[in-house]
């Protein structure tokens, strides 16, 4: 049972990463999965229903990944520098779910209906940039919901141009992304003695 789920559940990603959620049809999804049109309904109600499972499922298990970060007792820097190889990363692994949410999901009509979702990841780095501060590691003048959503935007910029194709991805375009948000971007947000300490 969880196996076929799970089968019908990858075959819609595939099928709404290189169609499209919108010229997508039921029938396209069961093909590739290989079943049943009507065993598909067994399992999901609708393309919407589908489309749901798919961004939810996906994004608790990101969500947990950056908690998981958040609660190690690493300087902020360290959990900057993971929580941006977490996001991404994810391109890499699975290219076919970061086209699901960047398209259809972060841009969709209904994205108001999701979008406290869509920000937790800025509460998690939010709370990053606090602790930071109260360390002594970020300069204390600085608005830590401010540097979150910066930070966050850099990265969603970053996953949004290699999905439409605007910027050039790979290993090297990779490295690069995660230096240039961490090493360059956060440089900015340090204290001069954090900043002396750790360079």
């Amino acid at each position: 049972m969880e196996e076929k789920r799970r089968q019908i559940l990858e075959a819609a990603v595939r099928v709404f990463a290189h169609k499209g959620f919108h010229t997508s049809r039921v029938g396209d999804i069961a093909e590739e999965a290989g079943v049943a049109h009507g065993l598909l309904y067994h399992y999901f109600d609708s393309k919407d229903q589908l489309l749901e499972t798919v961004f939810h499922e996906n994004w608790s298990v990101l969500l947990d990944r950056i908690r998981a970060v958040e609660e190690t007792d690493e300087p902020a820097v360290e959990q900057l520098r993971h929580v941006a190889l977490i996001i991404l990363r994810t391109w890499k692994h699975q290219p076919d779910v970061v086209r699901v949410v960047v398209r259809e999901i972060a841009r969709s009509p209904e994205v108001q209906d999701r979008i406290g979702e869509l920000v937790e990841p800025i509460g998690s780095l939010r709370r990053i940039f606090e602790r930071g501060q109260a360390r002594g590691e970020f300069r204390p003048e600085l608005d830590p919901g401010l540097c979150a959503t910066i930070f966050y935007g850099g990265i969603d910029a970053v996953l949004t141009g290699w999905v439409l194709g605007t910027r050039p991805d790979g290993e090297q375009a990779m490295a690069e992304a995660e230096h240039t948000l961490v090493d360059v971007v956060v440089a900015g947000f340090r204290t001069e003695a954090a900043a002396t300490t750790s360079g």
